[in-house]
């Protein structure tokens, strides 16, 4: 084994698990939070001060239910949005008629807290399996968990439902309507991330522990999966050949051969030309769309490596929703035993904790718990602003909407201080609650949705992590010597090298995806860390290998 492959004890150590630190740390603002902000602002404001001004406010949770599906999919190309929002207000209304279905036909606490549990869980493991983006799952459990303790006759749910999808259509609308000012911002956007992230990469490269170390692993992971996802961007914006939305694809998939050209071969001058095309896409909003040739590019920036059949990646999920279904239970349940009149606050709040893995999952019992309380006390110098009349509640509640987007980027627990208000404010649109009553149910629920979430987290073993690790170190194995026999063949297929370096990065980025999923799990057997290591190192040292072209070998 050659010395550069030596293991060193940074590499090989198991992750930390249970830790505080770092935990309630505030990030940066991302790029694009004022978009959803601004989208759930639109969507839920008309249809909530027009049943306001009516007198109908009790009906508002209904309308704000189809307004909350415009916090989806805003780093999509308007194509694909169309499609993912469509999606997201289908899977609402589906969700929202179990439960006032269920709601309708008994009253059995119990009975209802099960039906809840199960719909977070089916809610969990198809927004995960699909990739839906933040906010996934929670908005979900939180439309249907409500509904399912608000009173409701048969008779009533057409009216309820019709309520909600006609705010869902609005809100479809309402996410759709940036693409008549700026029709390929999505796209451009995601080619300026995979730029910068690139010229990250060119920059740290030579600086830590070279090839195959585990700073370069990161950064390559890190660039790699901004590349995909700006690959996937492209291919699925759409546009015919020949019309002004061909053209820009075109442009941005020139800029993004260039990343790909740097990243198998980064230099310090590759790094500054990428920041200099990245800071002049962000101030234009225009890629240039000129036919200039790209210097020793080999890459053709599509087609993106297609995502696995849905069936197969609901399989390594089935532990996460065994965990979503028994917390949620448990912690609606425990409420009930509680005597709290609203168990559905517990259940979203296990709903809500539920990640990769029990450190991920504890990260976020943390934030939620601290961000909560926290809330109950924003509840209590909000509320007498609020009880000055419906239009001030429903505008209070229309402003926590926007500050929940303006911090949740930040850190979780920040956003969690302004949905906890929200939450509390909701229940009033039915009429005025008793404020001391409201704010200590709220934190008993968040309390024991808390521990019963995370109990239930550590409870259901997820040895499919291990399981996935070891595919994913075979997979690497097969993407490396493909790549090493495309290397050396003398009489190569056109595009087989760049398919075969396309195939390799995207095996080590699930090898890396796997080994942080699997770090983070407890009861797990023996790790193959040792094997990880190697394979990820030997694995980089190909990829690079392959910016020099067939005939040599790494």
């Amino acid at each position: 084994m050659s010395s550069d492959l030596s293991l060193d004890p940074a590499a090989s150590r198991p992750a930390r698990r249970l830790s505080l630190s770092g935990v309630l740390r505030v990030g940066r603002l991302s790029d694009i939070w004022f978009k959803p902000a601004l989208s759930v602002l639109v969507a839920a404001a008309p249809p909530c001060l027009t049943l306001a001004a009516l007198g109908h406010l009790h009906l508002a949770m209904y309308t704000m239910a189809g307004a909350l599906c415009a916090l989806y999919a805003h780093n999509r190309p308007y194509a694909a949005r169309a499609r993912v929002l469509a999606g997201v207000v289908l899977g609402m209304l589906a969700g929202l008629a179990v439960a006032l279905l269920a709601a309708s036909l008994t009253g059995n606490a119990v009975v209802l807290v099960t039906v809840g549990a199960l719909l977070a869980a089916g809610q969990k493991t198809l927004c995960d399996a699909t990739r839906i983006g933040p906010p996934a799952n929670v908005v979900l459990t939180f439309v249907s968990s409500a509904a399912l303790f608000a009173p409701q006759t048969l008779g009533q749910v057409p009216g309820h439902m019709a309520l909600a999808a006609g705010a869902g259509v609005w809100a479809w609308l309402v996410g759709m309507a940036p693409g008549l000012v700026r029709p390929y911002g999505p796209e451009r956007r995601a080619t300026v991330h995979a730029l910068d992230a690139v010229a990250a990469h060119a920059e740290a490269y030579g600086t830590g522990d070279g090839i195959g170390g585990h700073g370069y692993i990161r950064s390559r992971v890190t660039a790699d999966a901004a590349v995909e996802a700006a690959r996937q961007a492209l291919a699925s914006a759409g546009g015919r050949p020949g019309t002004a939305r061909a053209r820009t694809r075109r442009a941005l998939g020139r800029l993004l051969g260039r990343a790909e050209f740097a990243l198998s071969a980064p230099t310090a001058s590759s790094a500054g030309e990428l920041r200099a095309h990245a800071r002049e896409l962000r101030a234009s909003g225009h890629p240039p769309t000129r036919d200039e040739p790209l210097d020793a590019n080999p890459f053709d920036p599509e087609p993106p490596v297609p995502p696995r059949p849905l069936r197969t990646r609901l399989g390594p999920l089935v532990p996460l929703a065994a965990r979503t279904a028994l917390g949620c239970a448990l912690a609606g349940y425990a409420s009930l035993a509680l005597g709290v009149g609203r168990p559905y606050w517990a259940l979203v709040t296990a709903a809500s904790l539920y990640q990769a893995n029990v450190t991920l999952t504890w990260n976020r019992a943390v934030q939620r718990t601290v961000g909560n309380l926290a809330g109950v006390l924003l509840f209590a110098a909000v509320l007498p602003l609020a009880h000055l009349g419906p239009v001030a509640l429903v505008l209070c509640c229309l402003t926590l909407n926007f500050a929940i987007e303006a911090l949740m980027s930040r850190n979780y627990w920040l956003g969690s201080v302004c949905v906890t208000p929200v939450a509390l404010l909701v229940t009033e649109f039915s009429g005025l609650q008793e404020p001391g009553r409201l704010m200590t149910e709220r934190i008993l629920d968040t309390l024991v949705g808390a521990l019963f979430g995370f109990v239930a987290a550590v409870a259901v073993t997820n040895h499919r992590a291990g399981d996935r690790v070891e595919h994913a170190l075979t997979a690497v194995e097969h993407a490396r010597t493909h790549a090493e026999r495309a290397l050396t063949d003398v009489h190569p297929v056109p595009g087989s090298l760049d398919a075969a370096r396309r195939g390799l990065a995207a095996a080590l980025a699930d090898l890396r995806t796997a080994a942080d999923t699997a770090a983070g799990e407890w009861r797990q057997r023996t790790r193959p860390q040792e094997r990880v290591v190697l394979a990820e190192r030997s694995g980089h040292r190909t990829l690079a290998a392959t910016a020099h072209g067939p005939g040599l070998r790494p």
